[in-house]
């Protein structure tokens, strides 16, 4: 997610040599996302994979004919070793970590209950990430509304606040914050002076959300859940006494609605060590570093690779497959991501090197406009840095912005605050413009839809992104962005 600086003598990719056509494998990766599922679902479902690894392809074999193979090696492993690998491994372990929190009990979706848990989620999402935020309590949502006929409205304001908006306050909330914080910028400078945008965007949107479920809960009725069936139906059928017939129908006698209870709770510690094993490696700086052809490894991230994977395989010990099996758990959702994502980071290779020529790349007109007479456009910097985040990596495209406003975080903290505060904003929240903007986004989806929850399409989510966020976006330029 953060881009290394190479060892002496490694190839270098001059981004101002290269044209805007090379960006076109990774506009093909972004519009395979968008219509493969809905022009071959089918075939897509089944190759989705293959087709990632094409667009990567289509990419890379045409840039080793132009520029060597050393430099196209060197490139694919700086996004592999750098930026994919650290990226997949922490998924991993918050998809897995989170997955072996199980809430038991009567939890029922109603326009109340469903806005506290987004309440929930987006207060933690700053402290234990978007990722881990997302992947504890996507589940709990949807059970709670498995009864409902109207989800999706639900994981779309998931996303919006759990998956993204809800992650601004720390460096811990997203990875552009955490690599503002390698930078130098302080870790509550961001909680301070991104507290009120947070605020003000998640009240109108919870507030939005809760208007919305009330009038969609009276269109279906008002319901309830079913009182023939109970959470653990297999547990309930192998009970005597606690399953009957009825009139040739299977009754399920769970007794009195349980009380609200979690089990997984050793999962819980495990989050805060993979909290622990993200910060070590942004506070701990041993020097020590490993060189794969030219590719600058530092141990603090092979340590904290390392104990992600040993936290990982004790979520999967400690954790009862059963507990899994009944919170609805399954690998697809992490195995569609890893599959898509290498496609999008080695295909997005060029067009992050354009960016980072500034003024002398193919997108020098977009750099310009954040500048008017040596000045910083704040507007600009907010809306390019977020427009950007919502169909590259918010990451890189955060250090570009970060840059290209100078670099000093001392300086930007100070008489550059509200520059610093736009990239920092536009980062973060339009993360939420897109199913790719940010990585648990894609990740909530696929649960969604693994349970049942028809949901959009890339260009449907963002008819609903585009018809919400955008004029809250535009709101919160004028009332906060100078």
């Amino acid at each position: 997610m953060a881009f290394a600086s190479a060892s002496a003598g490694a190839p270098h990719l001059d981004g101002a040599s290269l044209s805007a056509l090379w960006v076109l494998p990774f506009a093909c990766m972004l519009l395979s996302i968008a219509v493969g599922p809905i022009a071959a679902p089918h075939f897509w479902h089944n190759n989705f994979g293959k087709i990632s690894l094409f667009w990567a392809l289509c990419f890379l074999v045409p840039f080793t004919m132009a520029y060597g193979f050393s430099l196209a090696l060197y490139e694919a492993l700086h996004a592999l070793l750098l930026e994919y690998f650290p990226f997949i491994i922490l998924l991993l372990a918050l998809f897995t970590v989170a997955g072996g929190v199980r809430l038991k009990g009567n939890l029922v979706g109603t326009p109340l209950v469903n806005t506290v848990i987004l309440l929930i989620g987006t207060a933690l999402a700053s402290w234990m990430g978007t990722t881990g935020a997302a992947m504890l309590l996507i589940r709990p949502l949807l059970r709670a509304n498995a009864h409902r006929k109207y989800k999706v409205h639900s994981v779309v304001f998931f996303i919006f606040l759990v998956a993204n908006i809800g992650g601004s306050l720390t460096p811990l909330g997203d990875p552009p914050l955490f690599l503002g914080f390698l930078k130098g910028v302080s870790f509550f400078w961001t909680t301070t002076h991104m507290l009120p945008l947070m605020l003000f965007a998640a009240a109108i949107l919870l507030a939005v959300y809760f208007f919305l479920d009330t009038i969609l809960f009276a269109k279906e009725g008002k319901p309830v859940p079913p009182t023939d069936c109970c959470e653990e139906k297999e547990e309930a059928s192998a009970t005597p006494g606690r399953c009957r017939f009825e009139n040739g129908r299977q009754i399920y006698d769970c007794g009195p609605a349980p009380k609200l209870a979690i089990e997984g709770k050793v999962n819980l510690l495990l989050l805060l060590g993979v909290i622990a094993a993200v910060l070590m490696s942004g506070m701990w700086h041993p020097h020590v570093s490993f060189n794969v052809f030219h590719v600058h490894v530092e141990l603090q991230n092979v340590v904290r690779d390392v104990l992600l994977l040993i936290i990982t395989g004790l979520s999967l010990k400690l954790t009862d497959d059963e507990s899994r099996r009944l919170n609805d758990f399954n690998w697809f959702p992490i195995l569609e991501v890893g599959k898509l994502f290498i496609g999008i980071f080695l295909s997005m290779i060029p067009a992050i090197a354009i960016l980072k020529a500034g003024e002398n790349g193919a997108l020098a007109s977009v750099i310009n406009m954040v500048t008017s007479n040596g000045e910083p456009v704040n507007t600009m910097y907010f809306w390019l840095t977020g427009l950007l985040s919502s169909f590259l990596d918010n990451a890189p495209t955060y250090l570009v912005f970060f840059n290209t406003a100078g670099g000093d975080a001392v300086h930007l903290m100070g008489d550059m605050a509200s520059t610093l505060l736009a990239i920092s904003a536009g980062a973060v929240f339009m993360g939420a413009n897109t199913y790719i903007g940010n990585a648990p986004n894609f990740m909530v989806r696929s649960i969604a839809e693994d349970q049942g929850v028809a949901m959009p399409s890339f260009f449907g989510y963002m008819a609903w992104s585009f018809g919400i966020l955008i004029p809250l976006f535009v709101l919160i330029t004028f009332v906060f962005i100078s």
